[in-house]
């Protein structure tokens, strides 16, 4: 049986994280972490997520995780609480999730770092079919070649932080590496104005941000007469959640490192 916890337990993410990890026969959840002020703190975790009592009160600091003998942490939440929490795992020797998004190389730097003692998944899109897409981005980018611009469109709810969005940089990433590109230099965020043709090295990338958008990511390859569209719409955020939970069982076992969706489900080739 997996002990979980689950960070920013009382967001969109964290609910639907408690819900999904009660439903597993081989988890539990056995701690709920929020923000230090957040209204709900004493409150059963399983009443917040609308499943039940679960005997798991909402906590907003980490003494009050000091029982909980937890195995993993589940964290969706901000990059300094990430960090923050990162701290607390390594303390503890407690593996961990990480799914949030618009990390710096310096932050990504320090998950690295921690990733030394403890294991450790983290990935910008926790979807099982975003992860496919990932790697058939590199495998379509190979045979393609130079002969064929490539466009990242991203669209997400008007909530969100970041732009763009972890999964279409990671992409942009996937496609530059494929293509002997330099993700950094060779990314065109924005066009306006007399901007003369488009490069040969550009990876385009354009994000919308509208409503109540759950995700959805398409990678475009362009060439002459012909275009070539590989698209992910996400329905709900179960599909983030599922991931995560099975990242998280995933790691029983594991030795510290770091590791990422592609290592769960087994695509990692090298």
């Amino acid at each position: 049986m997996r002990s979980i916890v689950i960070a920013g337990a009382a967001g969109r993410m964290g609910k639907r994280l408690i819900d999904l990890v009660n439903a597993q026969e081989e988890a539990q959840v056995v701690g709920a972490l929020e923000y230090s002020e957040h209204p709900f703190l004493g409150r059963d975790a399983g009443e917040v997520a609308g499943i039940g009592l679960l005997d798991v009160p909402l906590v907003g600091s980490f003494v009050g995780l000091s029982s909980c003998k937890a195995d993993v942490m589940i964290d969706f939440t901000a990059p300094q609480a990430t960090l923050a929490n990162l701290e607390w795992a390594q303390t503890e020797s407690v593996a961990m999730v990480i799914g949030t998004t618009g990390m710096s190389e310096s932050e990504r730097e320090q998950i690295s770092l921690a990733a030394k003692k403890i294991p450790v998944v983290f990935a910008p899109n926790m979807s099982v079919g975003v992860n496919v897409l990932f790697k058939i981005a590199a495998e379509v980018a190979a045979i393609l070649g130079e002969d064929f611009d490539v466009e990242i469109l991203e669209a997400h709810h008007r909530l969100k932080k970041d732009a763009p969005s972890g999964t279409a940089v990671r992409l942009g990433e996937i496609v530059a590496e494929t293509l002997g590109r330099d993700y950094p230099q060779d990314a065109v965020f924005a066009r306006q104005g007399f901007t003369g043709e488009r490069t040969q090295r550009e990876i385009g990338m354009q994000t919308l941000r509208a409503g109540d958008i759950v995700g959805e990511h398409t990678v475009m390859f362009g060439g002459m007469g012909e275009r070539l569209e590989l698209i992910h719409r996400a329905h709900s955020r179960d599909n983030f959640a599922a991931g995560a939970v099975r990242a998280a069982l995933w790691l029983e076992g594991r030795a510290p490192g770091l590791y990422d969706m592609q290592d769960v489900l087994g695509f990692r080739t090298k």
